[in-house]
């Protein structure tokens, strides 16, 4: 079985399979529309972290979509089990998606016509700035292309549409940089491609309070510093006030805390990871360590 799920393991079309063969039809509109809405939860050491937050997010991100998959939310969660356990993953990255599904009448464009349906897989962790680039800090670029409005596209859905995140990727990547951030119209920090941004100006934290997810990340790390007596709140920040910040570090499931060093042409702290970056990075995995959050994987659940 171990060989079989090598790389990964999904559920698609009512069936677990090897990620590698999961599949989308080219008719259906999560593909054509990206109408579709995900989450993603990671597995530490043999325990999800998180799990019923993301569930959560997860249910509420289809409830703004209107998409209902057939499966229950405790069937959802009993296949992300089976995912990690037929992969046979110790620390992993779990997606959840539901997507809209292909009309069942050629050329129909009524959304009823669709019947939503859900996919899951788990592949080995993922970082989103690796951890040889976490560890000097993450080089980033502000993209000079602005992030959809939220009357658009709203940031709190957890979407595929990342078109002016890509976009800004691009930049970065132009400009020898490790990912980008992006701002609105207006000149205001949103986020960047699969994480918050946080700033740090004297022993305050904030984090932007427009076009972003509310992660799930982005919360411990308020939580976190809540409990440790350090500053932090939910505000505007604009573009300027990241070369005036003492710090600057992103969060995500993919990765959780992760220090910057420089954005565009700022240095921070000698080029390296600031201290208070590291120090709530350091508290957000030794809660890790100390189980809190913690749902055990279970490995002989059968769905």
């Amino acid at each position: 079985m171990h060989d079989f799920f090598r790389g990964g393991a999904a559920f698609a079309r009512g069936q677990f399979v090897p990620v590698a063969e999961a599949s989308v039809s080219p008719l259906d509109w999560a593909f054509t529309r990206s109408d579709v809405v995900y989450d993603v939860v990671h597995v530490f050491e043999d325990g999800f972290f998180r799990l019923a937050d993301h569930l959560d997010r997860f249910t509420a991100s289809m409830r703004a979509r209107r998409l209902a998959p057939p499966e229950t939310r405790d069937e959802m969660q009993a296949i992300l089990h089976r995912c990690v356990a037929l992969a046979q993953l110790h620390d992993a990255y779990v997606a959840m998606v539901a997507l809209r599904g292909r009309p069942r009448i050629a050329g129909s464009r009524r959304i009823e016509d669709c019947d939503n349906h859900f996919m899951a897989y788990a592949v080995p962790w993922i970082d989103v700035i690796p951890k040889d680039v976490q560890a000097r800090g993450a080089h980033l670029w502000v993209a000079s292309k602005p992030r959809v409005a939220d009357a658009a596209v709203d940031p709190t859905v957890k979407n595929y549409q990342w078109s002016d995140l890509t976009s800004g990727l691009f930049e970065a990547q132009d400009h020898g940089a490790d990912s980008a951030i992006v701002c609105d119209e207006a000149g205001f920090v949103t986020e960047g491609p699969g994480f918050n941004v946080f700033v740090v100006k004297d022993g305050e934290v904030r984090t932007p309070d427009r076009g972003s997810l509310h992660g799930i990340t982005r919360r411990t790390v308020l939580e976190l510093c809540g409990a440790m007596n350090i500053a932090a709140s939910v505000a505007p920040i604009q573009r300027h006030e990241l070369e005036l910040a003492d710090e600057v570090f992103l969060a995500t499931t993919a990765g959780g805390v992760m220090p910057a060093s420089r954005v565009n042409r700022t240095i921070y702290a000698n080029d390296r990871p600031g201290p208070m970056s590291l120090r709530i990075k350091d508290a957000y995995w030794q809660m890790h360590r100390e189980g809190r959050h913690r749902t055990e994987v279970i490995r002989d659940l059968q769905v």
